[in-house]
């Protein structure tokens, strides 16, 4: 571990794009379709998808996006009446990606707490404001991205999913969450 190493937060654009993909080749041991990438430059969000520059370098990345929780996976206790509110919604991160030498710098702590701060700011607005967890899968052997999230910012670990990756050994995650509301 060595010292932090603060960062400066950058857009993902259609003419960086291609450093996304570089990014996430070097870091997840699956490969994103073209739709992911298309889909990230479309949202124009810079709050949930940026880059991490150090030294003007793209050292990490994390791309989140707003999303409907499914009827069935909403939280009931809330006291909320889903047939007359709005739909529930998370803020699901697709990835957080830092490159290898770069890891163990607080990069990663730093990307998925400005997405908690983009939150924070926000949420009373539209698109924020039936937003009520923030989740995303990792793979059951990935124990330190577990421990990332459950230990920095107090994330539960939920369900196992069976057979969630294709192409990948074991192709099983969990679903981690944190209530924000």
């Amino acid at each position: 571990m060595g010292r932090e190493l603060p960062v400066e937060f950058g857009r993902i654009t259609q003419d960086n794009v291609e450093q996304l993909r570089k990014v996430n080749l070097a870091c997840f041991p699956v490969q994103y379709q073209e739709t992911y990438y298309k889909d990230v430059v479309e949202k124009h969000d810079e709050g949930l998808c940026k880059f991490a520059y150090w030294n003007g370098f793209v050292v990490g990345a994390a791309c989140a996006r707003v999303e409907d929780i499914p009827p069935e996976q909403q939280d009931k206790t809330s006291g909320d009446d889903t047939t007359t509110s709005s739909p529930q919604k998370r803020i699901y991160i697709m990835t957080l990606g830092v490159l290898a030498a770069y890891r163990g710098r607080q990069i990663g702590t730093q990307l998925i707490q400005s997405i908690f701060d983009h939150y924070e700011a926000n949420k009373e607005n539209a698109e924020f404001k039936d937003v009520v967890e923030i989740s995303l899968h990792v793979q059951i052997s990935n124990d330190d991205a577990i421990k990332f999230y459950t230990t920095r910012f107090g994330f539960a670990q939920g369900e196992k999913v069976e057979n969630y990756y294709r192409r990948i050994d074991p192709p099983h995650c969990y679903k981690l969450y944190k209530k924000l509301r």
